[in-house]
Parts: C-alpha cells; structure tokens; sequence
C-alpha cells in the first residue's frame, strides 16, 4: 500500500533490495563474460549449472522460493547477497526481476546456478539500481506452492447498505470484530494481512498468496489506509471501500478508480 513511484506491495520488480555489506565474496572468474559451455535462452539469459541438484521438479512461475544468492556486476563489484547476510531469502517467483522468474524456474532443489541476465531481464535501467547484466549465484533450498486467494466479495462492486462512512469518503464494514481495546495512530507501525480488489473484482495484491503478513508505518500509505485503518482494534477484519481520491489518485501504474480492501489488522506499535 505505500505510495512510492515504484509500487512493491503490487508488484515486486527486484529481487532484493542492495545492502551495504560487510565483506564482498569474490567474483567468479568469468563474471565479465558467460563461458562457451553456458547455454542461452531465447529472451537473452544466460546460465551454467554449478552443483547439480538432488531434486527431480522444477518451480512454477507462481511458487515460493527459498534461495541462497551472491549478485555481482560485470566489472565484479558484489552488489546483494543472501549468503554473506547468512539468511536465506524467501521469494514470489513472479515478483522478482524477469530473469530471476525464468531462470529458477530451470532449477531443481539443491542445485546451483550461475545466471548472466542482461539488463532488460534484470532492472532495466532503473535509476539507483545494478545497471548492465548482472551475475547471480543461486542455490535453491526449496519450494512451495503459495496459498489460494480469498474470494471475491459479494459487495465488491459498491459499499452495501450497512456499510459506514466517514466524512472523507470511506466507506467500512466490519467483518470480524476485534479483541483490543485500542485503536493505532497515524505513526503507528502496523502488521496486517490483506488483499485488494478492484470493483470489477480483480484481486491486485494479496499479503495472503504472499504467505506473508506485511508491516509498514500507517502514516506512508494510502489515504484511505491511513484513515480506515486507525478506526480498528487489534484482531479486528475490516473491508474498505477507498474512493480514488483516498487511493493512488490516477497515477499511472496503479490501480484506478475505488478500490475494495479486506484488512485484519495483527498488531501495532
């Protein structure tokens, strides 16, 4: 819900965002360069198995992965690596950078892989990110297959009959009713599982499919976000009906027009 240009709780271009890091781990020695024995894809990526792996099937573009990585540019400078942070990272494959999404999709579990991804499989060019190919090594820990979405809701369409409203606009209902007393602020920091929809009923987003709650200041999201969520308790599953003006206002990229919102909000501080 963060109002950023780059809309990460839609649609997550990156893989991860670079750190400062400690140590870099070395290059490979051909980080300049795929070898002969790599082979390519037909949209430009480049790969070489390292390790072959123990498992037999392969991740869908839709899945969860558990991957250990080291990512370097061309002239061997480390940029992100999982491995050097001793965490693994646990990913939407069809939430990363596009070379990512196709080349993991090649792997089995307990293989390595080197990937050469040119630059428009990898963040095209965006400002204050690697520019020109990039080289990864990745391990794959494992796989999932993500949770179902929620159902569209019946009222999706427009607030019923019993919904309330406030004086900016937003409309509420009540879904579930909470077990807290108190009600976060505006620079409260929240932990919520959600999904989104727009009025025709396409779900945009879902920390639900993600299998992961999300967690953010109330006071650097949308409007209608800010607003709706102090009105509930802890516990408490809340649907919103965000006209646009209390939503992303047009702004292209993002969804348009009132937007539908289930909110359970988990916690705040």
């Amino acid at each position: 819900m963060k109002t950023s240009n780059s809309h990460r709780m839609l649609a997550v271009l990156l893989v991860l965002a670079p750190s400062a890091l400690a140590a870099a781990i070395p290059p490979p020695a051909d980080v300049a360069a795929p070898p002969a024995d790599a082979r390519r894809t037909a949209s430009g990526l480049v790969t070489k198995v390292l390790v072959a792996g123990t498992g037999t099937e392969h991740p869908r573009a839709t899945d969860i992965v558990k991957v250990h990585y080291t990512g370097w540019s061309t002239d061997g400078s480390m940029f992100d690596s999982s491995v050097e942070r001793g965490q693994p990272a646990g990913l939407p494959l069809d939430r990363v950078i596009p070379g990512w999404t196709e080349g993991i999709q090649l792997m089995v579990v307990g293989e390595k892989r080197r990937l050469w991804i040119p630059e428009h499989l990898a963040y095209g060019g965006e400002e204050g990110r690697p520019v020109g190919m990039l080289v990864f090594d990745v391990e794959l820990l494992g796989f999932s297959s993500p949770p179902q979405p929620p159902p569209v809701p019946e009222d999706v369409a427009a607030p019923p009959a019993g919904a309330q409203f406030t004086g900016s606009g937003l409309a509420s209902k009540v879904l579930e009713p909470g077990s807290g007393t108190e009600h976060p602020k505006k620079a409260s920091r929240v932990t919520v599982h959600y999904s989104g929809w727009t009025t025709d009923g396409k779900m945009f987003d879902s920390s639900i499919t993600r299998g992961k709650a999300a967690a953010f200041p109330l006071n650097q999201v949308i409007k209608g976000w800010t607003e709706g969520v102090q009105l509930m308790v802890v516990g408490e599953t809340r649907r919103f009906w965000i006209p646009e003006n209390l939503a992303y206002q047009g702004r292209k990229g993002f969804p348009a027009g009132t937007l539908v919102f289930d909110v359970q909000l988990l916690s705040f501080q």
